[in-house]
């Protein structure tokens, strides 16, 4: 006879529910969005409608309707919208949110993630991931760290192994995003993986992984793939 799985109890308590914040890393800083003092994302975005392609909004035919769209995210009760800024241009070049907060059990989602051709594949694209995984998981106590992208979404799909989210399965028909369906990749990130994924991250932002010209000279390596 097969006896019955027993919940194990956790020794929990809710998560802190993330707020507005500068986060400052070696080549990337994070800082809440403003839509006056980053109305300088038109100038990374105009012409480029492609960056929009995955997400909800956008693209935007002139730099006051982004300008809205930026006040929209300011103030939003749902999402926390943080201004991806890289030292090396020294204005914004892309933003990321916390999202579908759920601090009573301990999830959150990073998403409505913006990049605009300044700022993709780049160091302080990754830097920006790692800062605000480490927040979530280190600062903020979170148990589950997700990521969810249209399954079409090839590179997004990627860039969510390659920093260490776990791919858990396709939600059909989830969604209908500017008037199409959307199957909905599922991909998480748990807080007993994160000491592995941290250690990953910290080798390869090491600047001794650069060479003089800031290419890379070993991967990312996160041990899932």
């Amino acid at each position: 006879m097969v006896s019955e799985p027993i919940s194990k109890t956790l020794d929990w308590k809710p998560a802190l529910c993330p707020r507005p914040i500068t986060l400052q890393g070696r080549t990337v800083r994070l800082e809440p969005l403003n839509a006056k003092v980053h109305a300088g994302l038109w100038q990374a975005v105009q012409g480029h409608d492609a960056v929009w392609t995955w997400l909800a909004d956008g693209p935007y035919s002139d730099e006051a309707s982004l300008g809205a769209s930026l006040a929209s995210k300011q103030s939003a009760a749902d999402a926390v919208f943080l201004a991806i800024v890289p030292e090396e241009i020294g204005t914004i070049a892309g933003y990321a949110s916390f999202m579908r907060m759920d601090p009573a059990n301990g999830v959150v989602e990073v998403g409505n993630i913006l990049l605009s051709p300044p700022l993709q594949r780049t160091t302080a694209a990754t830097e920006a991931m790692y800062l605000m995984a480490r927040h979530v998981f280190e600062d903020l106590g979170y148990r589950r760290y997700e990521w969810k992208c249209n399954a079409l979404n090839l590179p997004s799909r990627r860039a969510a192994e390659r920093l260490g989210f776990r791919f858990e399965g396709i939600f059909r028909q989830h969604m209908v995003i500017k008037g199409q369906n959307r199957d909905t990749a599922w991909y998480s990130m748990l807080d007993s993986e994160w000491p592995a994924r941290e250690q990953a991250f910290e080798a390869w932002l090491d600047p001794t992984n650069f060479d003089t010209t800031g290419r890379q000279k070993k991967n990312l390596n996160t041990g899932d793939r």
